[in-house]
């Protein structure tokens, strides 16, 4: 990546009009326009649907037959953001995999904390596990075989997808092919050593920003709860992960302790850090080259998982 187009986004992210740490509700409005400001291509279509009772929303690219689906976890540190904010990187996944997204629009907080988003995603997976069962009479509006189901979360999205995963395996339901999560935010407690020492180069957050929105999510709850802080979980059991971070975010910590904690419970498990990149570089793949080398990664990731040929 050249210095030029680094520079770019860290001043993107540190003159951007989002105050992490301020009111939820015009918080929100100010997360959807600076996400969305950017028209998708022409040819990715927006379907509003339901999963097991949780709203979702399709995300397919015209012309393209899915060989399997993507349930999506989007971000905002559990109280902003909407399928639709997470919808141009989504796209762009599933158009590099040659599959559709299911973009789960879960409870927010501090309205809903948790396990308000767990409740609504593991809704959501089960909706998906139970439909695979008909696929074979309905391609069109089911979910392929199980092999052909991967998780994918960003930032909140990437720590609910791992606890998603936690709870499936607990419930005794069939598990995905694989997950891959971008800067996953896996422990509230907030504990991680990057929290304060990359401080100086992440240019999106600061600490006692991203504690009040850790304290609006876990609520009366204990933030060291696995469920909402997958780093101290048992992992024993789960699928494939990949798990992207770049080394100047907060959450770095995150990403790399709950690697650790996967490798250690046996799990298969790839740690991607990419150097001298903020959080979620990925979804600024066309202006960052290190964020299209990193997407070509997720593509090779759910390929092999999945037996499906890249794009």
């Amino acid at each position: 990546m050249s210095q030029e187009q680094r520079q770019a986004l860290d001043t993107l992210f540190r003159t951007g009009p989002l105050q992490v740490d301020g009111d939820p509700r015009e918080q929100r409005e100010v997360f959807t326009r600076m996400l969305t400001s950017r028209p998708l291509p022409d040819d990715v279509s927006l379907t509003d649907g339901t999963l097991g009772g949780v709203p979702v929303l399709e995300i397919t690219v015209d012309g393209v037959t899915p060989r399997g689906t993507l349930l999506w976890l989007h971000g905002g540190f559990y109280v902003f953001g909407s399928p639709r904010t997470s919808a141009g990187l989504a796209s762009d996944v599933a158009r590099r995999t040659g599959m559709r997204v299911l973009s789960v629009d879960y409870r927010l907080a501090p309205e809903h904390p948790y396990p308000a988003a767990l409740e609504d995603a593991l809704a959501a997976y089960r909706a998906v596990a139970e439909s695979s069962a008909a696929s074979a009479a309905s391609p069109a509006s089911a979910v392929s075989g199980g092999g052909e189901l991967v998780v994918v979360g960003e930032s909140a999205g990437g720590g609910l997808a791992a606890a998603l995963l936690v709870a499936a395996r607990d419930a005794g339901l069939p598990l995905p092919a694989a997950a891959v999560l971008f800067s996953p935010y896996a422990d509230l407690t907030l504990s991680g050593s990057s929290m304060t020492g990359k401080t100086a180069v992440d240019p999106s957050f600061t600490p006692s920003a991203v504690r009040v929105r850790a304290r609006d999510y876990v609520g009366g709850a204990d933030a060291a709860d696995p469920l909402i802080s997958p780093v101290f979980a048992e992992l024993r059991g789960l699928p494939p992960l990949l798990i992207q971070a770049g080394s100047h975010e907060l959450l770095l910590d995150d990403a790399v302790r709950l690697a650790a904690r996967a490798a250690g419970d046996d799990v298969d498990v790839t740690l991607d850090v990419t150097a001298g990149v903020p959080h979620l570089f990925q979804a600024f793949a066309a202006l960052l080259d290190e964020g299209d080398a990193a997407l070509r990664r997720v593509t090779a990731f759910v390929a092999d998982v999945t037996g499906s040929v890249p794009r």
